[in-house]
This record gives C-alpha cells, structure tokens and sequence, in this order.
C-alpha cells in the first residue's frame, strides 16, 4: 500500500505515462524493440530522483513490450526474439483485415500475462529464487531438447522440414567464437563475424526482409497483395473473447516459471505456448491455424508478458537478469549505487515497492492508451504495398544499423534475407531455424559443461528428477502429436 501512495503521486503518475508512451514508440520501430527502448532512454532518467527514475522504466518496460508485438503484428517483423512467435498467426489476423483485433489480443494478453506475473511477484518472490537455483547445466540442456523438438516435430507441419530447418539455425549458431575453447568456427577468416550473426540480424532478415522479398516475387500473383481492408473494431467480441481467454491463461502459466531462469528471455515458454495451442486446434472440428487463429496470438502474447513480470522477481530478489533487458534494468540499478537482491527489500524497499506498484499502474496505462489506438496503428496496413514495404526494407536496415553501427551487419541483414526468402520459397517453417539460433549456444555449452563436469559420463544428463521429468514429458508430447497426425491421416483417407 505504500508502494501505489507513492507510485499515486501526481508526478510519478505522469513518469508511467510518459515512459509508456516512449517505450511504444521505440518498440514499433523494426529492429529495435524492447530491451533497444531500455537501453536508448536509460541517459533520460538520470536527471529524475530513484523513484521517478524507476517508475519511468516500469512504463519503458512494458510499452517495449507492446512496441514488439505491434511491428510483430502488422509487418512480420518482431522489435524483439521474444515476439517472434506472436507473427505467425497476428500478422495472418492483420492480413485478413482483423489488425485492431490482433492487437487488441496482444494488449489483453500482455495485460493478463503481466498482472498474473507481477502477482506472483510481490506474494511470491522467495520461491521464485529458489526455483532459479534448481537448474544446473544438465536442465538447461533438457530444456533447450524439448524447445528444439517440440518447434521442428509438433510446432511444424512436417517433420523432415522441421529438422531440416531446425539444422539450419543450428548451423548459423554455430558462427563465431566457440564459447568454451575460444577456437574461430566458420568465420571464413571474416573478422566481423568471429561474435556471431546479431540476433538482431538473424530475426530482421528472416522475419522482415525474407517476408519483403517473399511478397515482391509474388505481387503480381497473390490475391492477398491488393490494398487490405480493416475492420475498425479495436476491441473483442464476446465470441473472440472467450475463445482467447483460455489461450491467455494457458499462455500465462508457461511464462510465469520462465522468468526466474536464466535462459535468455521468452522464447521458450512464447513457442511451447504457441505449439499447445496449435495441437489443440487440430484436435478441432474447424481447425483455425494458418489463417489466423486468435488463440495462436493470445498464448505466446501473454506468455512473454507473464515471463517479463517474474523476471523483474528475479531481478529484484537475486540480482539475476534473465533476459536481455533485466540486464539493462540491472545497470541502472548499479547507476543509482543499488544492486538488487534480498537486501534491496531491506535497503530500498520504498523504491522496490515503489516501482512494482508501478507496474501494475503502467499495464493499465498501456491498455487505456492502446486499446483506443488499435485502428489507428492498423491503418499502416493500408499504406500502399510498394511504399509500406520499402518502408519496412528501410526501417530494418536502419535498426539493424543503429543497433550495431556496423555495414557488416547491413550486408549480413541481406544474406539473412534471402535464406529467409529462400526457406519460404521451398516452404521450410522459420520458427524451429530461429529457436535453434537463440538456444543454440545455450544447448551447446549447457551440454558441454555436464560432460566436463561428469568427466564424460552421458548419465549425467538424465541425473536429477527435473531433467527425467523434462525428457517424459516430451516423449509423451511427441507421441501424442504422432498419434494425433496418424488418426487424422486415417480419418482423411476413410
């Protein structure tokens, strides 16, 4: 109660709008996203006293949050890897002329996601850190299996395509400096690429560009190039509702453990939230996905903003970021001379509580202020192709320049851009190529360091209860996904 008599304020009240705003801002803008609006304000709040400083960000965090989804959404192009899986069926819903209903979706869901996780936070957070501490390398590395399967084998109409595109992240992860040896692997002798290809790079590309040049060679053949008409209704029906209120909660159950562990952000529970809903559907009489099913938009949406809200528990209870911008919000802690963990509650526990009363102020900000915008943002579908996707070519090349400063990057963007245009010319799905290059390196060290550790032992990594858990609950989801493929196979050919 003392955090939202402070949070109340007058002043502070004007912090969480502003930083709302500004976070939206900078997250629409492809390329840049979330963690970029973290980053690029941080200098702002210098000026303002601790609390301020920190009620701002709550805004920052969240607005970025949105930005994400709406470029996501709109253009197939994620401000940030953690709404990559929100493009595949939001960004069907908008071509389908349904854009302030998608983003209508993605900003209840982020609202239910993120208010079921700041809960959980502030009752919580003892057992959130102690739920951080239970993974060691050999989780870490079961969890990046059951990723790695469940988006090639259950996410993917094809299994052979799964794979094969799963081996091509696989491979693009591989570029760069190996982690462990420090030896150069498949840099070419290129000394730009001896840090790997920018993840930044990898999801514009494919995502932005491989679409641009996609819809290019086909303009003249694609009935859905024409000039898109969108319904203005930036709100829900109560059908849609409560066909998106189960996806919402079943997306907000994945997130919410996910954010107490370091494993780089939403990817996982967004794409698990994603497949679950994408198995239920098929299980369906009118199976809705791959025309814009709204469920396939409410799980992954909320299953973000549940992981971005218990790792801002993390953070303040372990001084561990779990993702790239906790990281940001870290060194902002350290600028103002705090350094989050169980003494911060003691320390600053005016500001904790401050600025986590703050966050639930700043969800409902975010919703007052975009649910009313939806139409307004959609209209940037109707914005001639030619011009909209120029637009989009140059707005990728401009984030993934000011991101990194680097030409190299520029030219990589085009590279990534044809394989993009590539895998979907021969009809390869992009989510299991871009989990493979975000866990990756992930799987690879977790997997190199249980076999160091155990002196080579391969028993080491089905060595706890978790990692067995992990391992059955994935041999019964693929089992289940075969028997479901088989029965529907046999009810076609009777």
């Amino acid at each position: 109660m003392e955090g939202f008599s402070l949070a109340l304020t007058p002043i502070n009240l004007v912090w969480v709008v502003v930083g709302c705003v500004l976070g939206t801002a900078v997250g629409v803008l492809p390329g840049l996203g979330s963690a970029m609006a973290v980053a690029l304000l941080l200098p702002v709040t210098f000026s303002l006293d601790p609390v301020g400083a920190f009620i701002m960000f709550a805004g920052i965090y969240y607005g970025g949050l949105f930005g994400d989804s709406t470029t996501a959404i709109l253009m197939n192009t994620p401000g940030n890897s953690t709404a990559i899986a929100s493009t595949f069926e939001g960004h069907r819903m908008a071509k389908r002329g349904r854009a302030p209903q998608a983003l209508a979706t993605a900003a209840i869901g982020a609202f239910t996601g993120g208010l079921l996780a700041t809960i959980l936070v502030v009752f919580f957070a003892p057992v959130l850190a102690e739920l951080a501490t239970v993974f060691g390398p050999a989780e870490y590395f079961a969890l990046a299996v059951v990723a790695f399967v469940a988006t090639a084998a259950v996410v993917a109409d094809s299994v052979v395509k799964g794979v094969a595109a799963l081996a091509i992240g696989l491979a693009i992860a591989l570029v760069g400096v190996d982690a462990i040896s420090g030896a150069a692997r498949y840099t070419f002798g290129i000394p730009s690429l001896l840090d790997g290809i920018d993840i930044v790079v990898i999801t514009v590309g494919l995502l932005a560009l491989g679409e641009v040049l996609f819809i290019a060679s086909r303009i003249h053949k694609d009935p859905q190039a024409t000039a898109m008409k969108i319904s203005g209704r930036p709100y829900l029906s109560g059908k849609e509702f409560r066909e998106a209120l189960p996806a919402w909660l079943r997306g907000s159950a994945f997130g919410l453990p996910f954010g107490a562990i370091p494993a780089g952000g939403a990817e996982i529970p967004t794409f698990l939230a994603f497949g679950l809903e994408r198995n239920l559907d098929r299980r369906r009489a009118d199976p809705q996905f791959g025309t814009g099913a709204i469920r396939g938009l409410a799980a992954p949406e909320s299953a973000a903003n549940a992981t971005a809200g218990s790792a801002m528990g993390s953070l303040l209870a372990l001084g561990l970021p779990t993702s790239a911008t906790a990281a940001i919000m870290l060194a902002a802690f350290q600028q103002y001379g705090m350094q989050p963990g169980p003494l911060l509650f003691v320390r600053n526990g005016e500001l904790v509580w401050a600025l986590l009363a703050s966050l639930f102020i700043g969800m409902i900000v975010l919703l007052v202020i975009n649910l009313p915008f939806a139409p307004l943002w959609a209209k940037l579908l109707m914005i001639p192709k030619p011009y909209l996707y120029a637009g989009i070519t140059v707005f990728s090349a401009l984030g993934v320049y000011a991101s990194s400063g680097s030409i190299f990057d520029v030219a990589m963007l085009t590279v990534i851009g044809l394989l993009g245009f590539a895998l979907r010319r021969f009809g390869l799905p992009l989510a299991p190529v871009l989990i493979a290059v975000i866990l990756g390196p992930l799987a690879e060290t977790s997997l190199r360091r249980t076999l160091a550790i155990s002196e080579g032992d391969p028993g080491a990594l089905f060595s706890s209860g978790l990692t067995i858990t992990l391992y059955c609950l994935l041999l019964l989801g693929v089992a289940w996904a075969a028997y479901s493929r088989l029965r529907n196979r046999a009810q076609v050919d009777i």
